[in-house]
Order: structure tokens, then sequence, then C-alpha cells
């Protein structure tokens, strides 16, 4: 129950949604459950979070032109040209805890090819939990297993 607590949290970590996954996970990995699955389902939902912001992205030019639409017609060519500098490559930033949910959405909306999109933003989220991982191994002082 807790890593389907922890993929949950991961997930909504990742959308619009207020929630922060290190926590728990912190709180995971000092009570000794398994750093393996620990860091597995914390990428798996977090990766997952991004599709999401993806499949929204991708249907922005449906209601760009709407009144209430947040995001102005300047706004979001801006967004595109800054995406397009660095390409699909940027995606890989999608774990930044300032802007990397944009960067996801914006991904969707420039359609990145699916199978691109899920590799580069889960090694991006993959590495981030295993270096909080490691960071909460390192402050509390719990010994990594064997």
């Amino acid at each position: 129950m807790a890593y389907l607590t922890l993929f949950t949290t991961a997930l909504a970590a990742a959308t619009l949604l207020p929630a922060y996954s290190e926590i728990l996970l912190g709180g995971m990995v000092t009570q000794g459950y398994s750093l393996w699955w620990i860091w597995f389902w914390a990428t798996a939902g977090n990766t997952l979070g991004s599709v999401v912001n993806g499949i929204i992205g991708r249907q922005v030019d449906r209601f760009k032109h709407k009144r209430w639409f947040p995001v102005t017609a300047n706004q979001l060519e801006r967004a595109r040209i800054r995406f397009n500098r660095y390409g699909q490559w940027s995606l890989l930033m999608g774990w930044l805890p300032i802007g990397g949910d944009a960067l996801t959405l914006v991904g969707g909306i420039m359609r990145v090819p699916w199978l691109n999109f899920v590799v580069l933003v889960g090694i991006g989220k993959g590495i981030r939990y295993a270096l909080v991982i490691w960071l909460v191994l390192e402050a509390s002082g719990v010994p990594a297993p064997p």
C-alpha cells in the first residue's frame, strides 16, 4: 500500500497539482522500504504525471482562442520558440521543481513523439529520484543495503 501511495503522490506532484513526493519518499527510505521499489514507483508515477501534462499540452490548440484560456497567444509562441531552441532534449529537465511541469506541457504542445517524451522524461525523473534517495541516506545516516 505504501508503494501505491508513493506512486500516486509522485504522479500528482508531476502535474499542476500541489503535491510533494520527496517527503513521503524520504520517510520510506528511513523506514527501510526497498530502495529499488521506492525508486521505481516514484519514477513511474512522476513520469506518468508528466504524460498527463503532455496530453493536456496536446489539447492546447483546441482552446487557445477561448476567452477563458489562461495563456495569451504571445506567451504560447514564446514558449514554443524557447522549446525549439533546445528541442526534445529539454525534456530531460522535466524533473526541475520550477519550470519542469511547464516543459512537459510544452512538450505536449509541440507534439513530441510519445516514445521520445516518455524516455527523456523518465531518464530525468529517474536520475532525480536516485539523487533524492542518496541524499536522504546520507543525511539520515541510514545505511544503504548491500
